[in-house]
């Protein structure tokens, strides 16, 4: 009795650390509507003006810049993308005033050390497409607006004309499905910005791969080519995939990074959470729910559950093979169960965040950007680092 008694204030001591930690490293940042793009059809699903939140640079960091974009899912039909016209996720009408940044959009040393006095914006995500789609016509029924690419084009400009356009240094980067939109928009943002500009890109938890789920069949696959047609999304895509294969398969990074020219760093989970419960073993392969206890807590999976999530950590290495040895691509695959790992402080850069070679993702990505050295980082196999915040879900929903 006693000893369960300790072992409740032990954990209520660590809870409250942890939060004291989480207000300390948090900004809360106003929101900025850009109004002017309506006016070029650059509008949310439900036709509102795009968003961002946008916490200036000073010091050292007054032309340095980074572009990071918000995740949550896609919506690949009228009816799903009809579900997000009325939230956050369709709607800047919905969205917060101001939010918290913290991780890499922090704005204190001891948090964030080398992208603290940066400009850092958080853009907000109501496209459903990663800012891709673009169609022109407007269903009278639904309103529906499809026009993720003019929603990245007028952003990407609003920001420019604020002091972008004198950028010496400069980062794309987003987490899941933002994540991928900094994969595709790579180097589309690099020319945009100054030719002699130091400019690259990071995704994070946005290397989704088209891998087979549990009945054996490829729904991600299906899904991503139910997006691209819905959002229009093809003439936006890498030229150098839909030259060769069909549209939909344009949204894996796998089929089209090794053509990507700007330096980029990926920032991925072998065992991303949203995968393994999205891709691996979604609700439509798994109607009897099986899968459900193991995919809220790794910790729950049973002897060959967790075999199959080895074979598709080996299935996701395999997929990352395209970028070879490339001085200019950088990755950090961990072995964590875990899905964005950059915009939280504990798996950023804590004292206890998750470590590759005794370096933790926020030194990675700065030795990375300013040429300290490569890194290039691949984990051993789970449960192997002792460092990882395996987190708990406890929802299974398509965004983030």
């Amino acid at each position: 009795m006693e000893s369960t008694r300790i072992g409740q204030w032990l954990n209520l001591i660590v809870v409250n650390v942890l939060l004291l930690l989480k207000i300390e490293a948090s900004s809360y940042v106003p929101i900025t509507y850009v109004q002017n793009a309506v006016a070029k059809g650059a509008v949310c699903l439900d036709g509102s003006p795009p968003a961002y939140h946008f916490d200036k640079g000073f010091g050292a960091g007054i032309n340095s810049w980074l572009v990071q974009f918000e995740g949550g899912g896609w919506c690949n039909n009228v009816t799903t993308c009809l579900n997000r016209k009325n939230n956050h996720l369709g709607s800047s009408k919905q969205m917060a005033k101001q939010i918290a940044f913290s991780g890499i959009l922090g704005n204190k040393q001891q948090f964030n050390p080398d992208f603290y006095n940066w400009n850092r914006i958080k853009v907000r995500y109501c496209d459903g497409a990663s800012f891709t789609g673009d169609v022109e016509a407007v269903n009278p029924v639904t309103k529906l607006h499809f026009r993720g690419a003019r929603v990245f084009a007028a952003v990407i400009e609003d920001l420019l004309v604020k002091g972008m356009k004198n950028a010496q240094n400069a980062i794309i980067s987003g987490c899941s499905a933002g994540g991928l939109a900094s994969i595709l928009h790579c180097d589309r943002f690099r020319s945009l910005l100054p030719r002699g500009a130091k400019v690259k890109c990071i995704s994070d938890a946005g290397y989704f791969i088209n891998a087979r789920d549990v009945s054996g069949t490829r729904y991600i696959e299906q899904l991503f080519s139910e997006i691209v047609a819905t959002h229009g999304s093809a003439r936006n895509l890498p030229p150098s995939c839909t030259s060769r294969l069909s549209p939909g398969m344009c949204l894996f990074p796998q089929y089209f990074v090794s053509q990507i020219a700007t330096p980029i760093f990926l920032i991925n989970a072998a065992y991303d959470s949203w995968q393994i419960k999205n891709i691996l073993a979604p609700g439509v392969a798994d109607p009897h729910g099986r899968w459900h206890s193991c995919k809220l807590d790794i910790n729950n999976c049973s002897p060959n559950q967790l075999g199959t999530m080895q074979g598709f950590r080996t299935e996701f290495l395999r997929a990352l093979t395209v970028l070879g040895n490339s001085q200019s691509k950088g990755m950090f695959i961990d072995s964590c169960y875990a899905h964005c790992q950059t915009e939280m402080q504990e798996t950023w850069f804590t004292t206890d965040s998750p470590l590759l070679a005794k370096t933790t993702i926020a030194e990675a990505v700065a030795d990375w950007f300013y040429d300290r050295r490569l890194f290039h980082q691949i984990d051993c196999a789970y449960p192997c680092n002792p460092s990882c915040h395996n987190r708990i879900f406890y929802q299974d929903n398509p965004g983030v």
